[in-house]
């Protein structure tokens, strides 16, 4: 079920002013010896200049949009595949959807995702003191956790300021 996205020009961030995930990017790749080629880079735009997060469809008709061509679904997930594993990107599990990543954090580091069921808009926060809690309770229960994934859901300063939604 896809929650209603309303059109506002509020930043979607909560603590620390918005990076430009492009030029993290670009230091990452080279960091890493990755390449960011044309195609990459045009996704990782499209995610960049999204405050919600966009599912592999959607982003396939932006570029054809944008550009007049339409990348083959399997090309886009091959995209998106690269992004996720240099950790560039994140996939928003409940949403089956994908946000940009501009912070500087290794990929197996747990983030909180915060959702808002108003805009649709998702920010992130480390999750380093709710992974040790999360290591905790699972270590009690003998479960061992292939993996972590944190989303909450509410309203953003914005919409809840504004009364959206």
């Amino acid at each position: 079920m896809q929650r209603a996205r309303h059109s506002h020009d509020h930043a979607c961030e909560h603590g620390d002013p918005p990076v430009d995930a492009l030029k993290v990017a670009e230091a990452r790749c080279a960091e890493k010896r990755l390449k960011l080629t044309p195609i990459r880079r045009e996704v990782l735009q499209h995610l960049a200049g999204s405050p919600a997060p966009l599912g592999a469809y959607e982003l396939i008709e932006r570029m054809h949009r944008d550009s007049g061509r339409r990348p083959a679904p399997i090309s886009v997930y091959r995209v998106l595949d690269f992004l996720l594993d240099a950790g560039l990107i994140h996939r928003i599990e409940s949403r089956n959807a994908f946000v940009a990543c501009a912070h500087r954090h290794e990929r197996s580091d747990l983030v909180v995702f915060m959702i808002c069921d108003a805009c649709g808009c998702v920010s992130e926060a480390p999750g380093a003191t709710v992974e040790r809690d999360l290591d905790t309770i699972a270590k009690k229960a003998g479960f061992a956790p292939a993996s972590r994934v944190v989303e909450m859901f509410g309203r953003c300063s914005h919409c809840d300021e504004a009364g959206t939604g």
